[in-house]
Order: C-alpha cells, then structure tokens, then sequence
C-alpha cells in the first residue's frame, strides 16, 4: 500500500484547519469583550471610590462665603455616583535627625477649627472649585478618621512645587510634608531608615513643651516654616529608604510621652525616644489597616498663597483650598486611630 498523500488530503487538512481557526476566534473574541468589560468596571470601581473618599474627606472643610449655588458640584457627583454604583505662638527650631532638620508649630492657640461643627452636605460648586454647602447627603462618610498629605520640593528658584510622594531623591534634594486632618485629634510622627529603630519626631520638647493635639482641617508642615525662614528636609550623600509614620489618634496614645511627661522624659533620658516594641508594633498594625485612598494624577504645582498662609498662621483651609496629593481615609467610621507610612526612596 502506497504512503502518498494524494490532493485530497491535503485539501480535506486545510479545511480542518480552517475549522478551528474559526472556532478559536468564536471562543476568543467573548472571552477577550468578557475580560474588557471587566477590567472596565474594575476601574471605573476604583475611581468612584477615589472620588468618595476625596468627597468625604472635603466636605468637612468650612464653606467658602460667596460661592454660587446655581452649578452642580463635581466632588457631590462624584461621590452619589460611587456610592450608588460601588455601594499663635511658633518656633523655625528642630533637631537634626538622619541629615535632616525638623521644625514645628509651638502652639495650638488661636486657630481656627473646620472641624465637627460642620454636617455632612451636598455641595455646590462655582468655576473656581469652591465649594457651598446644601442639603444633607448620607454618601458622604466625613465621621471617618482621614489625614491628607502634600509632599513639596524646593526647586531651583526656592519655591516649594508639589511632587509624587513615590519617586527617587537624590543628595541635596530639599523636601517637607504638608499634612491636613479631618478630626480634632493628635499627631505622632515616628522616622525609621532602613527599617531601623524608629524615632519619635513629633511632638518635641521644643515645639509647644512637647504638646501634640492638632485642629481640623488646619495645614501643619514638616519641617515647620515662618514667614521669611525656610526649613526643609535635605537628603544627604548616604542613600536610603527612608520612611516617616504619621499617626493621627482621635485620642492620646497610651504609652507614647506627651507634654510635661515628654519633657521630664528627655530632661533625664537622651531624646528622641524611641517606642517600646508593644507600642511600635501596634503602630505596625495599624499602618496595616483597610483603608480608602484618593491621589492625585498630577504634580508640579506651586504651593499656593492660599496654603502658604493658612499654614504659617494656624488658619483652617476652606473649600476653595487646593486638594491634598494623597488622602487616606480609615475604611471604618468608627476607627479611632489612622496611621499613614510615607516611604521616602533617597538613591
């Protein structure tokens, strides 16, 4: 019997193959429209709940007098959709930590609070992005803890230009934190490199006799600035990862000095102190908890006027203020702590 493969074979091959190719590309092409649409919603998830949480977190600002009430407000949109859809006194001096000088704010007097005297609201907005308060809305969630953070690099002409918090520095890079809450609380700052031994940066013995509690809504920076005097984070020539754990607590943290207890603290001890490992861990453990977050897409501002003083002069930011880079938001309204970790890659 002759092995040849006469024309026919052939012939009979090709259409085989015709065959499954086509069956391959019935089966292919719902699968890929499947996996689009999904990675479509997915998104589109994702950012409603970007815009929620940068409602929520917002909406708890004082109302800027004047604005218009006849414009849909993008923020009050935003945040409906996604929830229908997705269910006195101040001092420039600091201690040197790490290459790296700290300043703050000495008093807490004075300032104005946009804190909980404000109800969750819809909210107008005019073309200048500030914002009016209306009726009730129950799709914000503002009784979540929330902490809001800019990070700032001095550039070459000495102004202070919003940057992404997650890319390289280098040696002589110039830095500082602008952080803005949404509660009455206390705000602890601890620093590790490398995932050493954290320090604790704030409060400090200099600054306010070591007091820690903060306002609403009102701009504190890292270092802390004047008018006139300049204090920025410098990284030196020796690369590292860097990291600064901002904790805001609704109430004191137990076992972390305070005030006079600071004072007496570093008066017979070497400061900075640094936190037991109980109390380090639980800052661990928070800094692992659910949490909501909301960032910006764009960088490269300058820090405006507007922010320059609400800061220097302890005055709550309003509605027309621009929004923080990055807002972080506790995923329960109940939680009493928030720790953010802010990881400073210096190359």
């Amino acid at each position: 019997m002759s092995s040849a493969k006469g024309p026919n074979f052939y012939r009979i091959m090709k259409d085989i193959e015709g065959v499954i190719h086509q069956m391959r590309i019935k089966v292919f092409v719902p699968m890929l429209a499947s996996l689009l649409i999904a990675g479509g919603a997915v998104a589109a998830q994702a950012q409603g709940e970007e815009e929620l949480t940068r409602g929520s977190f917002l909406t708890t600002r004082v109302t800027t007098s004047g604005s218009s009430s006849n414009t849909s407000s993008a923020i009050a949109a935003s945040a409906n959709t996604a929830a229908t859809t997705t269910g006195g006194g101040r001092t420039t001096g600091g201690r040197t930590t790490g290459g790296r000088t700290t300043g703050g704010r000495t008093s807490t007097g004075g300032r104005t609070s946009a804190g909980a005297s404000v109800s969750t609201k819809n909210s107008t907005v005019k073309a200048g992005g500030s914002v009016k308060t209306s009726t009730t809305d129950s799709s914000y969630v503002p009784s979540s803890i929330g902490i809001g953070y800019t990070l700032y690099m001095r550039d070459s002409t000495g102004n202070a230009v919003r940057v992404d918090p997650t890319q390289e520095f280098h040696a002589g890079d110039r830095i500082r934190l602008s952080l803005e809450t949404n509660t009455d609380g206390y705000l602890y700052i601890f620093h590790t490199e490398n995932n050493g031994i954290p320090q604790l940066l704030y409060p400090d013995t200099r600054l306010a006799k070591g007091d820690n509690k903060i306002e609403a809504h009102v701009p504190y920076e890292i270092p802390w600035n004047e008018p006139g005097v300049e204090n920025w984070f410098k990284f030196d020539d020796n690369p590292a990862n860097e990291r600064l754990y901002v904790v805001l607590s609704r109430q004191p943290l137990p076992g972390v000095p305070v005030g006079s207890a600071l004072v007496s603290y570093c008066d017979s001890n070497r400061c900075p102190w640094q936190p037991p490992t109980g109390i380090w861990a639980q800052v661990n453990a928070n800094a692992s908890a659910k949490v909501k977050v909301s960032r910006s897409k764009s960088y490269g501002q300058k820090q405006s006027q507007l922010e320059r003083e609400a800061t220097t002069r302890g005055i709550g930011l309003d509605q027309s203020a621009p929004e923080p880079s990055v807002i972080r938001m506790s995923a329960s309204s109940d939680a009493p702590v928030l720790v953010t970790a802010v990881e400073l890659v210096h190359r």
